[in-house]
């Protein structure tokens, strides 16, 4: 069953975040994900959440996904995300 992966990214440095970026798009793909929305114009219609980034990914499953985050892959690659940026994760399985 697919997984739909969202990060809400507060970006503090672009430069080092773009580093992160060029790194990470090799990860996901490897994983078996793919991006489906990657900072597009983004709009709340109710509550009090203001996302500053909004990235949404696609993966064959929770395990999948699970082994890009969890691999060394993304290990290697996270703490320069931390350096320059903080983030929301969330996880949602599909409807199978």
């Amino acid at each position: 069953m697919a997984a739909y992966v969202i990060f809400d990214v507060d970006i503090r440095d672009m430069v080092r975040y773009q580093e992160y970026m060029k790194g990470v798009k090799p990860a996901v793909e490897e994983a078996g994900g793919k991006y489906l929305a990657r900072g597009g114009a983004h709009k709340v219609y109710e509550g009090d959440w203001m996302p500053r980034r909004i990235v949404l990914f696609e993966f064959p499953s929770v395990e999948a996904f699970e082994s890009f985050y969890n691999g060394p892959l993304y290990r290697g690659l996270k703490p320069i995300r931390d350096a320059c940026s903080s983030a929301r994760l969330v996880s949602v399985e599909g409807i199978g």
